[in-house]
């Protein structure tokens, strides 16, 4: 007789304690009508993650215990279905906060629910402080194993023991939930999407599993919140670490892992029986397409706004940000607005018109030509005698961000940024211009990357909403400002394939200017870019939060002085 384990792959909103609750209760319903022993849900999923201060306030704890105990009383009826729910546990005697914001008086909980009861809680032991974590200012880590029992049809048990996340990228937690009894791990996480992160995890579990000889069950998190996304992807292991189930990634689901007995698998040693579905892995792009589509739909949904909108330059970065947004949102959500100065091309007018035909959104042109040179007929008296600059070039940008912000206040869309990471983290970007708006959807995709995307996107039509939404012309012609005659990219920047290189070594991985030098990159372009990274920290601390999808970003996980004298 088997047992059948159900994962509750569901997007969670922070705060949103009766909707999170009634997901939950929803889940745990179904789960119960397919016969299944035990319902996962992720980590803090009655609250969701990451909730952040709101777990410094004590009505906030209050709301979360009693949405806890609301979960249990509306499941009391579900006989032989233990629930386990992610949610923050408040300490029995806290620390005062006026001594240390660290010591928040609760716990990172996952308790099991069972006819009306909680049966069991664990506390979360490992506490990641790294990268976009910040769990050590929330919470005090638990120190005690946690394995509960479950029973079949046939009478039959099996004992499971709990997990949360970062618990299972260390030996002592699952070995001495193995110690305890434990004949299958269930670890529940929010762990944030970046590039190979999926494939990080299920090797890092593969190891857990290698090392404790049981099989494992990893249930995750799906959604965007605010910078950050969860692509699901939860998946599962036999006690040989080979594949045997997996949840779509980028998308709700309810993953059920049917599991053989251990009554049963000790009479096959060699294999513990535990069978799913498979989905399909992602290439790096598609997986890119999802996280960028997924962290646009849920921060404008999530935040109620009715709809986005952005300026569309004929440029390769608007019109990559463009096919996002209608991937995410519908054409009938997004407007697009061309507001060419005196040095825009006609192709790029040419160009904007028709991909805002091809993707069916709502059109608009202004010409920021009278407002310019009403700019400027105020400052010549006192600019008289200075050459032309970039000053000039930013009132063009800077004019825009105003027509753009006014849109948005009149209408309630959120303005949509088009800015990339390597204009980010050389400030080949205008404050108050472009770089104005709610959103900053690529802000962590290197130009390099952002081509790749183009092409992609015009291969594959994911979402429906339209095959070759981008002009190839728009892909293939030199990427320009076009804030003065003749200008492209690459008259102040090194080639985007030396730029993005240095910029990942150095601000990605830490390298120092030497190390990138000697690994063959030129000596001047490095000189270059590291001075325009460490610059325009000024620039990046108002720039909009945008998604991130690398595993470093200029958000959460990057936290540099912008006063200071270190030059290496």
């Amino acid at each position: 007789m088997n047992f059948q384990l159900c994962v509750a792959q569901l997007n969670f909103v922070v705060g949103d304690l009766t909707g999170n609750a009634d997901k939950i209760v929803q889940a745990a319903r179904q789960a119960h009508a397919q016969g299944a022993q035990v319902l996962l849900t992720p980590e803090l999923a009655l609250c969701g993650y990451a909730a952040e201060d709101l777990l410094l306030r004590p009505a906030f704890l209050d709301a979360c215990d009693a949405a806890l105990q609301a979960v249990a009383r509306e499941t009391a009826d579900l006989h032989g279905l233990h629930i386990v729910v992610g949610h923050p546990q408040r300490l029995a005697s806290a620390v005062p906060r006026t001594r240390s914001v660290a010591a928040s008086g609760c716990h990172n909980a996952a308790s099991v629910l069972s006819g009306g009861q909680i049966t069991h809680t664990y506390a979360k032991r490992e506490l990641p402080n790294y990268q976009v974590f910040d769990e050590r200012r929330y919470f005090s880590p638990g120190a005690q194993p946690c394995v509960f029992s479950v029973t079949n049809a046939a009478g039959q048990s099996l004992k499971i023991g709990l997990l949360i996340c970062e618990d299972a990228w260390f030996d002592a937690p699952a070995a001495e939930a193995r110690a305890a009894g434990a004949d299958v791990l269930a670890v529940i996480n929010a762990s944030p999407f970046h590039v190979g992160k999926g494939d990080e995890r299920e090797q890092a579990m593969r190891l857990r599993v290698l090392a404790t000889g049981l099989p494992l069950v990893y249930a995750h998190l799906v959604g965007g919140q605010d910078e950050i996304v969860f692509e699901g992807r939860s998946f599962a292991l036999d006690r040989n670490g080979a594949l045997a189930a997996r949840a779509p990634s980028f998308a709700e689901d309810l993953l059920t892992v049917t599991l053989q007995s251990p009554q049963e698998a000790a009479a096959s040693p060699s294999h513990f029986g535990l069978t799913g579905p498979i989905a399909p892995e992602h290439t790096t792009e598609a997986d890119l397409w999802h996280a960028l589509v997924l962290g646009v739909r849920d921060y404008v949904g999530k935040n109620g706004f009715p709809g986005a909108l952005l300026g569309l330059s004929g440029g390769i970065d608007s019109a990559l940000v463009l096919a996002i947004a209608v991937d995410a949102l519908g054409a009938d959500r997004v407007r697009a607005v061309m507001m060419p100065s005196p040095y825009t091309a006609d192709i790029s007018w040419l160009d904007a018109r028709d991909m805002a035909a091809r993707l069916g959104v709502r059109y608009d042109e202004i010409a920021i030509a009278p407002q310019f040179e009403a700019f400027l007929g105020s400052l010549n008296p006192l600019f008289e005698g200075r050459p032309l600059d970039t000053t000039e070039e930013n009132l063009q940008a800077r004019i825009r961000g105003t027509m753009l912000m006014a849109l948005s206040n009149k209408f309630g869309s959120v303005v949509l940024t088009t800015g990339n990471k390597s204009e980010m983290a050389t400030g080949y970007c205008t404050l108050y211009g472009d770089m104005a708006g709610g959103f900053a959807v690529i802000k962590d995709v290197v130009k390099t990357m952002v081509f790749k995307l183009a092409w992609w996107r015009n291969a594959n039509d994911p979402y429906g909403t339209g095959s070759n939404p981008i002009p190839d012309r728009i892909i293939t012609r030199p990427p320009s400002a076009e804030l003065r005659p003749d200008q492209t990219d690459q008259d102040s920047l090194p080639p985007y394939e030396v730029l993005d290189a240095i910029v990942e070594r150095y601000m990605e991985q830490d390298q120092s200017p030497a190390e990138i030098v000697a690994a063959g990159y030129p000596q001047a372009a490095v000189a270059q870019v590291v001075r325009l990274i460490r610059i325009n920290e000024y620039k990046r601390r108002q720039a909009p939060l945008g998604v991130r999808v690398t595993h470093r970003s200029f958000g959460k996980d990057w936290r540099y002085p912008i006063t200071s004298q270190y030059r290496a």
